[in-house]
């Protein structure tokens, strides 16, 4: 019976993180619900739409793309910027004129980094989140972190049961097998994390209100289906080498709003 005490370790780390899942389920489910209350009625802007399908890098590249479109940016295959007409359309545009700086050009990574991390990309993102289309930060952290702990208590249960195999003091003839009772917490960590797959909103930007206006997105041009799909919408093969020069530290909300953890 040296098991014994393994399989009640086993018991209460499936419990435990299974517990914690379904409490943030909860938490997401309940903002859900108050957001459907709400019945937001409104079109997405274009930023709004780019923050909430990929997040600032893709804010950024939806800027940078505009100005390309509008012949007031050069964006060579290399990866460099050049500026040729200095005069920006709005905040986002001021922010990336002012990230390639006086010299008028400028490789297109850092000008990317600054532009996600820029303060009208953050006000962005607040505006965003107060009107319950974001994602909050915390609230997807506490699934996400929820996930990755009952993952590891699967694996946990797992190593655990193995051990417990192996240990002599077994049961004698025609008892229930040791590997059955540890079978029992494996099942609800995977079981868990089953139905959070299919169940709990844990898209990294979008709510489930924010998701509902991007599908009732029209795709009007290609800068709109930048913004929803990504540079793998873009059909013009010099931009789409232009913008892949990337800096995989934008394409993350914690260090594009200041590199906390």
């Amino acid at each position: 019976m040296f098991w014994v005490p393994l399989l009640l370790l086993a018991c209460a780390l499936a419990a435990l993180s299974c517990g914690r899942l379904c409490l943030a389920a909860m938490q997401a489910a309940a903002v859900e619900a108050r957001e459907r209350k709400q019945k937001t009625a409104r079109q997405l802007t274009l930023y709004e739409a780019a923050f909430l399908s990929g997040g600032p890098g893709r804010v950024a590249d939806v800027a940078l793309l505009s100005m390309a479109r509008g012949r007031r940016l050069l964006l060579a295959h290399t990866g460099w910027a050049t500026v040729v007409d200095p005069v920006a359309g709005d905040d986002m545009e001021r922010t990336v004129l002012g990230a390639i700086g006086p010299a008028g050009q400028s490789r297109i990574a850092p000008v990317r980094r600054a532009a996600a991390a820029a303060d009208s990309v953050r006000a962005l993102a607040d505006r965003l989140v107060a009107a319950g289309l974001a994602v909050p930060d915390g609230a997807w952290s506490g699934i996400a972190g929820a996930a990755r702990q009952v993952r590891a208590a699967a694996v946990a249960v797992a190593a655990l049961g193995v051990c417990a195999t192996l240990l002599p003091g077994q049961g004698g003839e025609g008892e229930t097998p040791v590997a059955v009772w540890f079978a029992l917490p494996f099942f609800l960590t995977l079981s868990c994390l089953a139905i959070a797959r299919f169940e709990v909103p844990a898209t990294r930007w979008a709510s489930p209100a924010g998701q509902r206006l991007l599908g009732a997105l029209p795709s009007r041009d290609d800068l709109t289906s930048v913004a929803v799909r990504g540079l793998r919408a873009l059909d013009d093969p010099a931009l789409r080498a232009a913008l892949s020069h990337r800096d995989p530290n934008v394409d993350g909300y914690r260090e594009s709003r200041g590199g906390s953890n």
